[in-house]
């Protein structure tokens, strides 16, 4: 697919999750793959406590994550926080409590759908430190060197340049600022029917890259003390079994096996990385 039917793919499927609160996208029109108790589940499964999936507004956790950004990016008083890719708001409701009053959140996404609804969560919450902008995270709405700190859980790779999110992203840290990502990357390629799959693409699978093109991008963009702090199988969604999974084969044609082969190549991979001093 060409760059802008990607992007309208993924705001369409987001779209979908908003407004439904299902914590998957299929193609399949009567299909949902869960509400508030398997995003709960997934959120244990990815690394989020109870007390933390509890603080934050009903409906901020759409299980959409594959790990836990904000416990790696030991945040502190007064930071300025941009999560990229922001959803309904969990994450940046997260940083919020840990910035506190004095710091400041802003969390972007490109779905208005979305933002919409982490406007809500922020008003059923009372978050007053923290603002949702739309806008492609390529091309963030955010000043240069304003930030201390940047989250982002399993959205870049749906984003088909992310050498220009990392370009961005670098451009508005402080020097010396961090990177705190989130993401899934691949051990090997993907097979056509999972690449070709709109399905799998807003199921942040076909739009995954090699795992070392994908610290090559941070690299390249100038990020330095690039660190991978976790790194593990992919804990949802294509596991033969999972109703994620199995409603993503039917769509693709996959077999069992083809779907266990397609899950041992996907990884889920937390990285910190600075902007030089």
């Amino acid at each position: 697919m060409k760059e802008e039917e990607i992007k309208k793919a993924v705001r369409e499927g987001y779209a979908k999750v908003a407004e439904t609160g299902c914590t998957c996208y299929t193609t399949e029109s009567s299909s949902c793959c869960g509400g508030p108790a398997v995003a709960e589940d997934i959120g244990k499964k990815i690394g989020y406590s109870a007390e933390e999936m509890g603080e934050v507004p009903e409906g901020a956790n759409l299980g959409l994550g594959c790990g836990n950004p904000v416990a790696l990016a030991t945040l502190a008083e007064g930071e300025t926080v941009v999560d990229l890719g922001s959803g309904a708001g969990f994450d940046s409701f997260l940083a919020a409590a840990r910035v506190g009053e004095a710091g400041r959140v802003i969390g972007v996404d490109m779905t208005p759908e979305m933002i919409e609804r982490a406007r809500l969560n922020a008003g059923k919450g009372g978050y007053s430190n923290v603002e949702f902008r739309l806008g492609e995270i390529e091309h963030l709405p955010v000043a240069d060197g304003t930030v201390d700190a940047i989250i982002s859980n399993c959205v870049i790779n749906l984003v088909p340049d992310k050498a220009a999110v990392f370009a961005d992203a670098l451009r508005i840290l402080k020097p010396g600022g961090r990177l705190m990502v989130s993401d899934i990357v691949l051990e090997r390629d993907l097979p056509d029917a999972v690449r070709d799959s709109v399905a799998a693409l807003v199921g942040c699978v076909a739009g995954a890259v090699l795992r070392d093109e994908y610290l090559g991008a941070m690299e390249g963009a100038g990020f330095e003390r690039i660190e991978v702090l976790e790194d593990k199988g992919f804990p949802i969604g294509f596991a033969p079994g999972d109703a994620t999974g199995e409603a993503f084969a039917r769509e693709m044609g996959l077999s069992t096996e083809g779907l266990q082969e397609v899950a041992d190549s996907i990884k889920s991979i937390s990285v910190r990385a600075f902007r030089p001093a």
